[in-house]
């Protein structure tokens, strides 16, 4: 498929020349002699592979043109080289600040245009090879990150033989909390990153403690209530996401003050970790123990109801409310 350049200049004879040189060279195109005629051509149906601008024009300089063309995501990355009979360093240099490629000189001589051309659109596809290359290989870190983390959060879940999948379900609804609470997709991923960890600490945490099957002693309460600490201490050390460890350290604390292990309330804990709580209290009610099964679901509304503004931001809780209503058959709930 032949290349398609765009000429944009107001001399007629120089546009005519560019056609022929071009056409000759097996170039596809669209010659256009007026700034209003290239902004009726831009119109984002229309994306050549490069563009070749006159810088001084009647109605439109090549200056305003390409500061359009670079607002518009569609030609952001269409090459522009400046066409121009100046021999003027200060032009040059505004033009490459502006966003232009290169500049040719008018008039020009027919070797040098093809050379130029050829030179320009090499050069875009090696860059858009060399980002496709590193988009294959971020996804692929990317992807590869998260099973990482999935594994280490279902290695923490197979600690307790009554928390199977944990992990996995307060990491989906605090991620449709924070959705549903005006959360970006990318803060909805890091809450969900965070949800799959946010037990992270419990790692470190005896089985025997974690399975006991009876209540347990006040020592024991409080060896279970360091992992959020523990869990902290693991993730920080993971310095590409150093806010991976706010849902471990603080997902316990309560909205009232009365929570572990800082004390913090209200605001002063930090957003994703009242979210967190809110999905982690649910699921443990929704799930199964070896005390007792999941719980009715009118109950485990009420509870959320009940400590809304105690033990949980009423925002938040609120979104779990609205969750829980909406979800007619009690699907949220383990398997």
């Amino acid at each position: 498929m032949p290349d398609i350049i765009t000429v944009v200049d107001d001399d007629a004879l120089s546009l005519k020349l560019s056609r022929r040189v071009l056409e000759k060279a097996g170039f596809e195109g669209r010659y256009l002699s007026s700034g209003a005629e290239a902004l009726a051509c831009f119109d984002g149906s229309y994306i050549p592979d490069l563009i070749l601008l006159d810088v001084h024009m009647p109605d439109m300089n090549g200056f305003e043109i390409l500061k359009r063309l670079k607002a518009d995501p569609a030609y952001r990355s269409v090459p522009v080289v400046f066409l121009t009979g100046d021999d003027d360093v200060a032009t040059e240099t505004e033009g490459l600040n502006a966003g232009a490629s290169d500049f040719l000189r008018k008039p020009f001589a027919a070797p040098v245009l093809i050379k130029r051309v050829q030179n320009m659109i090499e050069l875009r596809r090696l860059h858009e090879d060399m980002a496709k290359e590193i988009r294959i290989k971020t996804e692929k870190l990317s992807h590869a990150y998260m099973q990482i983390v999935e594994a280490l959060a279902a290695s923490v879940d197979a600690k307790d033989k009554y928390t199977h999948g944990h992990s996995s379900r307060v990491a989906l609804y605090s991620k449709e909390i924070a959705k549903r609470a005006g959360f970006s997709e990318a803060e909805q991923d890091n809450v969900y990153m965070m949800g799959l960890l946010h037990d992270v600490g419990k790692i470190g945490i005896k089985d025997a403690i974690i399975n006991k099957p009876a209540k347990l002693t006040d020592e024991e309460y409080a060896v279970i209530k360091t992992h959020p600490a523990v869990g902290a201490e693991i993730l920080k050390k993971i310095t590409d996401f150093p806010e991976l460890a706010v849902g471990a350290r603080w997902h316990h604390e309560r909205y009232d003050g009365r929570g572990y292990p800082d004390g913090l309330s209200g605001d002063k804990i930090p957003e994703v970790a009242r979210i967190i709580a809110v999905a982690d209290t649910y699921d443990a009610m929704t799930s199964n123990r070896s005390y007792r099964g999941v719980l009715p679901q009118v109950q485990v509304r009420d509870e959320i109801k009940k400590c809304k503004g105690t033990q949980f931001d009423p925002c938040f809780a609120d979104i779990m409310l609205e969750m829980i209503d909406e979800d007619k058959s009690y699907s949220l709930k383990e398997d």
